[in-house]
C-alpha cells in the first residue's frame, strides 16, 4: 500500500468536492467541510484552487438564516460539454449538455431507411452537428459522447447484436468508422435500457439502491441489470435482452421458433399486446383527447394482463393459431 503524499491528497479531496458539487448543487464552506470531513481551512484552500482553475465560481449567498448568508459555491458548466445521442428507426436524436448535467440544445435528425452517402458515420456527425450549433458550441470541443442504441455491441467482436430493424449498423468496421469521424471527442456506446437504468439510478425511482433490475417495454422488450451498484451486461452484451428469450407452450412462440428470433417478444411485447387483445375480445382504446379520464384505460389494461395470463397458463387454453410473423428485434 503506498502512502498518501500531500499532492494525491489534495486531488483525491478536490475530486470530492466536485463530486459533492455535482450531485448537491451550490454548497457553502461550511456544508463541503461537514460533507467531507475537512477542517475549514482545507476547505477554503481547495476552493481557492478550484476557482484559479476555473471549475468552480460563486453562486451568490445562502438565505433563510439569521446573520450575513454564507458565500454558496457551483460547478462552472460552461467548462466542458458533453453529448447523447439517441438512436431510434427512422431519427436520431442528439442532446448537448454542460458539465453539471444542464442539457443545452437538441436536435433531432430524420433517418431513411437506407442510409445514404457516409452512412451510420455522416447520420451522427450530421445530429451531433445540428445540437452542437443550438447548444453554442463546436463538436470537436465536445469531451465526450455516447450513443444510446437498441440492442449491444458485442465486446468481442464490436458488431452490433439484438437490433436487425437499424439499417446500417451492422457492418463490421462500424465502430471504427464512427471513432474517425468524430475524432478527436471519444465515443461511447452503450445499450438504451443499460442507460435508463444509468439515470434510474441517479435521479430517478432506484436512486440509493445498489441491486435493482429495470423491465423495460417501448418498442422492444429489454431489462436492464445493476448488481452491487455495476451494470452487468453479460458475456457478449446481450444480458439484458429479454424479448429473444424462448417461451415454451404457445402456437404463438412455436411459430416464432422457426424465425430464429426468440419468443418472449412476440408474447408480451408492445406490438404483441394489442394484436393479443383483440384476438382474446379485449377492446384497445386509441390515443384520445387530453383530459380522457385514465381510469378507463387502467381498468382495459388490467383486464387485457388478466385474461392474456389466463390464456397462457390455462391447460389447454392456448390463443387460436395464427401465422408466425417475424418479431421486432432490439430493447
Amino acid at each position: 500500500m503506498v502512502a498518501g503524499t500531500p499532492r494525491v491528497l489534495r486531488v483525491m479531496n478536490e475530486r470530492a468536492t466536485l463530486d459533492l458539487l455535482t450531485e448537491h448543487g451550490a454548497l457553502s464552506r461550511a456544508r463541503i467541510g461537514a460533507l467531507t470531513g475537512l477542517s475549514k481551512p482545507t476547505v477554503s484552500q481547495l476552493l481557492a484552487r478550484l476557482e484559479a482553475a476555473g471549475l468552480v465560481g460563486s453562486a451568490g449567498t445562502s438565505e433563510g438564516r439569521p446573520g450575513p448568508g454564507a458565500r454558496l459555491y457551483a460547478l462552472r458548466g460552461e467548462v466542458a460539454h458533453v453529448a447523447a445521442l439517441d438512436v431510434r428507426p427512422g431519427r436520431i436524436r442528439a442532446a448537448v449538455a454542460d458539465v453539471t448535467g444542464t442539457v443545452l440544445a437538441t436536435h433531432t435528425l430524420a433517418t431513411p431507411a437506407r442510409p445514404g452517402p457516409g452512412g451510420v458515420p455522416a447520420q451522427l456527425t450530421a445530429a451531433l452537428d445540428g445540437a452542437a450549433r443550438a447548444a453554442g458550441t463546436e463538436r470537436p470541443a465536445l469531451r465526450r459522447v455516447v450513443v444510446g442504441t437498441p440492442g449491444a455491441f458485442d465486446p468481442r467482436t464490436g458488431r452490433l447484436r439484438y437490433a436487425g430493424h437499424l439499417a446500417g449498423w451492422h457492418s463490421p468496421g462500424l465502430l471504427a468508422e464512427v471513432a474517425a469521424a468524430l475524432h478527436p471527442v471519444p465515443v461511447e456506446y452503450e445499450n438504451d435500457v443499460n442507460l435508463a437504468a444509468v439515470a434510474e439510478r441517479r435521479l430517478g425511482a432506484a436512486r440509493g439502491h445498489e441491486d435493482f433490475v429495470l423491465l423495460w417495454n417501448g418498442t422492444g422488450l429489454g431489462a436492464a441489470l445493476v448488481i452491487g451498484g455495476r451494470l452487468h451486461r453479460g458475456w457478449t452484451g446481450g444480458a439484458g435482452e429479454i424479448g429473444f428469450l424462448p417461451v415454451a407452450g404457445t402456437p404463438l412462440v412455436r411459430g416464432v421458433a422457426r424465425t430464429g428470433s426468440g419468443g418472449f417478444q412476440e408474447l408480451a411485447g408492445a406490438q404483441a399486446l394489442p394484436r393479443l387483445a383483440g384476438e382474446l375480445g379485449v377492446a384497445v382504446p386509441q390515443a384520445g383527447p387530453e383530459g380522457a379520464d385514465p381510469a378507463d384505460g387502467e381498468a382495459v389494461a388490467a383486464a387485457l394482463l388478466r385474461t392474456a395470463a389466463e390464456a397462457y397458463t390455462r391447460p389447454g387454453g392456448d390463443p387460436a393459431p395464427r401465422a408466425a410473423e417475424p418479431p421486432h428485434e432490439g430493447t
